[in-house]
C-alpha cells in the first residue's frame, strides 16, 4: 500500500482522488482556468511517480509535483492559484503572523495601515491601539473565520472584504439612529437611566453621548435626523417664555424675552453638538463618523424649530472650529447633508433663505452635500431620508402595519469586487469579462452570508444601546436580533470599483463615450441582477453599493501594478477610480458630470454619491446657487470639493498643494510639516484631514476643475 508521510510526521494511505480535487478548487478558483480531464491526468501522473520512488513520498512533494504538473500542461493560471492556496493554508497554520505588521504601527513604518483612514492619527497611543487590535483581528479573522479561497482572493485583490479588522466581532457596519425614539422614550448610557429631556441643551447633551455609544459598539458611520431636536427647541420656548411671564407679566415683552433666551439656547445647544462631536475620542481611536441629515418635512409639526435648529448649524459650521493654534478651520465631522426640496429651493420658497445659507458654507467649508427629495422619492417610492453614514441607503420596508420605516435599520457589512483586474484578466474578450466578474461575485456573495452567519446568534446584550435601549431596536435582555437581519430590515453591500478603468480595458473608451458607456450599464445591470438573485435566495437584503474606496482606490490599483506591470489609463495613475466616478482627469463640466453620473446613481440604491471639484466659490455664490438648484432637478445626492487649508507656521489660509517632491507644502513659507499644516480634501463622502495613503494622494492631486 502506498503511503505519504504528512506535515506532522504520520503516515497515511495516498489518495489520489484528494489531489484530483485540491487541483479542481484551484481551477474553479477567482484565477484559475477549467480544463476538463486535466485533474484526472495530473494526478494519475503523480501516482506514477509515487510508485516510482525510493524513498518515501511527502505531502510537500505532492505539492510541488501538482504544481510543476500544472505548468507542463500549460495551466500556469491554475499553477499559480494553487500555490497561492498553499501560501494561505501555510499561513493559517502559522502562529505569530502579525509580529511585522504591529511594530511597524509601533514604529511608523507600517504605511499601509497607518494611512488608511485619514481621520486617523495613527502616532497617538489610544488610536495606535485600535490599529493593532485591528492587525490581531486580520489574522484571527484570515485564520480561524474566512475559508482559504476568500482570504486568497482578498489577499490577490479580487475583492475586498471591508473592516477585516473588525470582522470576528459580532458587530455590524453603519446605521440610521432612531434618535427620535431614544430621546422621546428616553434610553440607557453606561447603565444609567436618561428619561426624555426637558430643554434643547439637554437634549443635543444628550444626543452627544448617544452618539458616542454608538461610534464605539459599531465599525461604520452613523446617521442622526436633526429634526428630532425640533419637540426640545419648542420646549426650551414654552419654559423660557413661562419664567418671562412670571417675570414681567407683560405678554408682548415676555415674548421677546423668551425669544432671546431660546436663541441663546439653540446656539449653546448647537455648539455642544459641534464641539463634543469633535473632541469625543471613541474607542476606536477616532472621532464619531457622524453625518447630521437636515430635512423640512411639511408633515413635521415642529419644522419651524426644525428650520432655526439647521440655520443656527450652518451658521456655526461656516465660523468653523478652533485649532490648536486658536484659528478657525473646517471640521471633517460632523458631515452634513441639506435636502433641497419644494419648501426651499425656489427663490419664493419659504425657506429659501436657509438653501443660500447652506451655498455660503459649502463655498466655506465644503459640507453641506446636497440630496433632491424630488430624485430621491423617484428611486425610493416616495420616502426622502439620510444615508447611513456618508453613502450607504436603505431600501424601503415596512413595518406590521403597513408604515415605511428607515430609522432604526441599519448594514451588516459591505465586500467590494475589483473590475479592472477582471478586464486585465479578460485580455479585452467581453465575454470572458461577465464570465469572470460571476465567479468573482459568487465570492462576494459568500462573504455577506459570512457576515450574516456571524451576526445571526448575537444577543442584545452585545450593545445595549443598539438592540435594547432604541438606537436599533428595544429587545428584552438576552433576546436574540435574528428577525432584525431578515426580510430587508437590514442589508449587506455589494461595492464595486473601477467602472472607468474596466471600460477603458475592454472597449478602449472612457464610460462617457457612447460605446463605454453602453458597456458600463451592462456591468451596472449585471451587478443588480446579482444582488436582487442573491436576495431572492436567501433572504437576507443585498443591495448594490458604490464603494467609497479610501484605501481601496490605491490597494487594488498597487496589486495589479505589480502583478501585470504598468498599463495605460489604469495601474500607471496610481489609484482606480471610486465606483461609476468620472475619471478625476477627464475634463467635464459640473452640469454633464452630475447629468452623467445621476444615471449610474440611479442603479446604486444601496448607496452613491457624487461630486464636482471647484475653485473657491465664496465670492460668485450666484454660480454655485445655480449648480444647487440643478442637482434638485438632475441628480439625487451630490457634494462639492474644494480647498479649505491653513498653515499653523505662517498663518497661510488658503490652498495647500502637493509638490514634486511628494509632500504637501505651503504657498507662502514653504512649510512641508504635517503637524503643522491642516489640509481637508474630500475623501470619499466624508472630508478626510490627517492626510492619505500614497494612491489617494495622487487621485487628490490629479483632481481637474468641473467649473
Amino acid at each position: 500500500m502506498l503511503q505519504v508521510i504528512k506535515r506532522n510526521g504520520d503516515l497515511a494511505d495516498f489518495d489520489k482522488e484528494k489531489i484530483k480535487i485540491a487541483i479542481e478548487k484551484a481551477m474553479h478558483s477567482s484565477n484559475g482556468v477549467f480544463v476538463d480531464q486535466q485533474a484526472d491526468l495530473i494526478a494519475d501522473e503523480i501516482e506514477a511517480y509515487a510508485h516510482q520512488l525510493d524513498s518515501q513520498l511527502t505531502i510537500y512533494d505532492i505539492e510541488d509535483q501538482v504544481y510543476y504538473k500544472l505548468l507542463e500542461n500549460k495551466n500556469p493560471a491554475t499553477a499559480r492559484a494553487y500555490e497561492s492556496y498553499r501560501s494561505v493554508q501555510a499561513y493559517k497554520r502559522e502562529q505569530n503572523t502579525t509580529d511585522k505588521e504591529i511594530l511597524g504601527l509601533l514604529n511608523s513604518t507600517n504605511d499601509d495601515v497607518m494611512n488608511e483612514n485619514s481621520n486617523k492619527n495613527a502616532v497617538i497611543a489610544s488610536t495606535q491601539r485600535d490599529l493593532i487590535a485591528g492587525e490581531v483581528s486580520k489574522d484571527i479573522a484570515k485564520r480561524k473565520i474566512l475559508p482559504a479561497d476568500l482570504v486568497e482572493a482578498h489577499d490577490s485583490g479580487a475583492i475586498h472584504i471591508h473592516d477585516l479588522d473588525y470582522m470576528i466581532q459580532p458587530i455590524f457596519n453603519c446605521c440610521l439612529v432612531n434618535m427620535k425614539d431614544m430621546l422621546d422614550k428616553g434610553t440607557v448610557v453606561n447603565g444609567k437611566m436618561i428619561e426624555s429631556p426637558k430643554s434643547f441643551q439637554v437634549a443635543c447633551n444628550v444626543m452627544t453621548q448617544i452618539i458616542a455609544q454608538i461610534a464605539s459598539n459599531q465599525y461604520g458611520g452613523q446617521s442622526i435626523n436633526i429634526a428630532c431636536l425640533g419637540k426640545y427647541l419648542r420646549r426650551s420656548y414654552e419654559k423660557n417664555l413661562s419664567l418671562a411671564l412670571e417675570t414681567l407679566g407683560d405678554v408682548t415683552l415676555a415674548e421677546k424675552m423668551a425669544d432671546s433666551m431660546t436663541k441663546k439656547d439653540l446656539e449653546s445647544g448647537i455648539q455642544t453638538i459641534q464641539y463634543q462631536i469633535n473632541t469625543l475620542m471613541t474607542s476606536n481611536g477616532q472621532a464619531p463618523f457622524v453625518t447630521l441629515f437636515m430635512y423640512l418635512d411639511e408633515e413635521d409639526p415642529y419644522i419651524d424649530e426644525v428650520a432655526q435648529i439647521i440655520e443656527e448649524i450652518l451658521r456655526q459650521r461656516i465660523k468653523g472650529i478652533k485649532n490648536d493654534a486658536g484659528v478657525y478651520v473646517t471640521p471633517a465631522f460632523p458631515k452634513l447633508i441639506y435636502v433641497l426640496d419644494e419648501n426651499n429651493v425656489h427663490k419664493d420658497s419659504k425657506y429659501a433663505y436657509l438653501t443660500s445659507l447652506a451655498i455660503h458654507c459649502t463655498a466655506k467649508r465644503m459640507y453641506p452635500d446636497y440630496i433632491s427629495a424630488k430624485k430621491m422619492r423617484a428611486n425610493y417610492e416616495g420616502n426622502v431620508f439620510s444615508p447611513m453614514g456618508c453613502r450607504a441607503f436603505l431600501p424601503p420596508w415596512k413595518d406590521k402595519n403597513g408604515h415605511y420605516q428607515f430609522e432604526g435599520r441599519f448594514n451588516i457589512g459591505a465586500c467590494s469586487i475589483n473590475l479592472p483586474q477582471i478586464a486585465i484578466l479578460s485580455s479585452g474578450d467581453e465575454d470572458k469579462f461577465f464570465k469572470l466578474l460571476d465567479k468573482r461575485l459568487d465570492l462576494v456573495r459568500r462573504v455577506g452570508l459570512i457576515r450574516y452567519d456571524h451576526l445571526k446568534n448575537v444577543r442584545s446584550d452585545s450593545s445595549p444601546i443598539h438592540w435594547q435601549h432604541g438606537a436599533i431596536a428595544r429587545l428584552g435582555k438576552h433576546e436574540p436580533i435574528t428577525d432584525l437581519l431578515h426580510n430587508g430590515y437590514a442589508t449587506v453591500s455589494l461595492g464595486y470599483i473601477g467602472i472607468y478603468e474596466a471600460t477603458m480595458l475592454i472597449k478602449g473608451v472612457s464610460h462617457t463615450d457612447p460605446k463605454g458607456y453602453d458597456f458600463a450599464m451592462k456591468i451596472m445591470d449585471h451587478l443588480n441582477d446579482a444582488v436582487k438573485k442573491w436576495t431572492q435566495e436567501s433572504d437576507i437584503k443585498f443591495t448594490l453599493y458604490a464603494t467609497p474606496a479610501e484605501s481601496l482606490t490605491n490597494r487594488f490599483c498597487k496589486i495589479d501594478k505589480d502583478r501585470f506591470g504598468e498599463i495605460e489609463n489604469v495601474t500607471d495613475k496610481g489609484y482606480y477610480t471610486n465606483s461609476f466616478h468620472v475619471d478625476v482627469r477627464e475634463k467635464i463640466t459640473a452640469f454633464e458630470k452630475f447629468t452623467f453620473e445621476a444615471k449610474f446613481q440611479d442603479r446604486s440604491t444601496g448607496g452613491c454619491i457624487s461630486y464636482v471639484e471647484i475653485p473657491n466659490m465664496s465670492h460668485n455664490l450666484e454660480a454655485l446657487e445655480t449648480i444647487v438648484r440643478f442637482i434638485y432637478d438632475n441628480i439625487q445626492y451630490a457634494e462639492f470639493n474644494t480647498k479649505s487649508d491653513y498653515c499653523s507656521q505662517c498663518g497661510f489660509d488658503g490652498e495647500i498643494k502637493f509638490n514634486d517632491h511628494d509632500q504637501w507644502e505651503c504657498p507662502q513659507c514653504g512649510n512641508t510639516d504635517k503637524a503643522t499644516l491642516s489640509v481637508v480634501r474630500r475623501t470619499c463622502g466624508y472630508l478626510g484631514e490627517n492626510f492619505w495613503n500614497d494612491g489617494r494622494t495622487k487621485e487628490i492631486n490629479s483632481r481637474v476643475l468641473h467649473i
